[in-house]
């Protein structure tokens, strides 16, 4: 989570597509939003069993994908979102219920925040988390304009999402979770934020899958998933498999 921003026009050239016509087969992914700004990246090195250290910019083998600023946050409230990631399906598949709290970590400008806020009302609320203050201010202005009085914003700072201590009934991590440059330190903060009966849901897209447009860096296959998780203590519970893009899997401390 310790992650230098890109700056926007570098961000055009990795993340973005080249032409109007290929817009659709190369979307831009979802904006990471946790992280702080630094002169370099700073990543833990991490022994897996079998494998050597981690060089700088990678983690189990992985490449850390780059991420985006809140110049580019319109991209996350485009119109033909729903159309290519179901997302209504994805957060009915996560199953928070009213009085519930659950908490958006990289929550940009709010595209899920608040359709999860209207979720868990009455009774429950939506934290959301991001490092950039523009993007909070962003997601707060569209919380007043839809008149949601159940969303609280978070600052993140460094690797640690600064949400309670046993506080959140659902942490999500859409799309973002491939470009923190501490998923160890991260995951250490998540496992304490979580309620006794409470839950970790990764959505990534779909390394596995060469149809779908997203440039490799920005998927993760359910086999890296599997493997970053559990050597961070976490054991897969259950998965929601009918997306159209993208994996959506949750996991819960293994000393639970």
């Amino acid at each position: 989570m310790v992650r230098r921003w890109c700056p926007f026009i570098l961000l055009l050239l990795a993340c973005q597509p080249s032409s109007q016509d290929a817009a659709s087969a190369q979307i831009a992914p979802q904006a990471s939003r946790v992280g702080s700004a630094g002169s370099a990246r700073s990543v833990s090195s991490v022994r897996a069993e079998g494998a050597k250290v981690d060089r700088p910019g990678f983690y189990l083998g992985r490449a850390i994908a780059p991420t985006m600023s809140h110049e580019g946050a319109d991209w996350l409230t485009r119109p033909e979102r729903e159309a290519e990631e179901q997302a209504s399906r994805m957060l009915a598949a996560l199953g928070v219920k009213p009085g519930d709290v659950v908490c958006d970590v990289g929550a940009g400008n709010g595209y899920h925040t608040l359709e999860l806020a209207r979720m868990v009302a009455p009774g429950g609320k939506a934290l959301a988390v991001d490092i950039q203050p523009e993007m909070l201010a962003l997601l707060s202005e569209r919380a007043k304009a839809a008149k949601l009085r159940n969303v609280e914003t978070i600052l993140g700072q460094g690797v640690d999402p600064r949400l309670p201590r046993r506080g959140c009934d659902l942490v999500l991590l859409a799309d973002v979770y491939h470009e923190l440059d501490d998923p160890a330190g991260m995951l250490r903060h998540l496992a304490e934020a979580l309620s006794p009966r409470g839950t970790l849901a990764l959505l990534e897209f779909r390394a596995e899958d060469e149809a779908v447009p997203i440039k490799p860096e920005h998927k993760m296959s359910r086999a890296q998933m599997k493997r970053e998780l559990e050597a961070n203590g976490f054991v897969e519970v259950r998965s929601f498999d009918e997306l159209p893009w993208q994996h959506l899997v949750f996991y819960a401390p293994r000393s639970r």
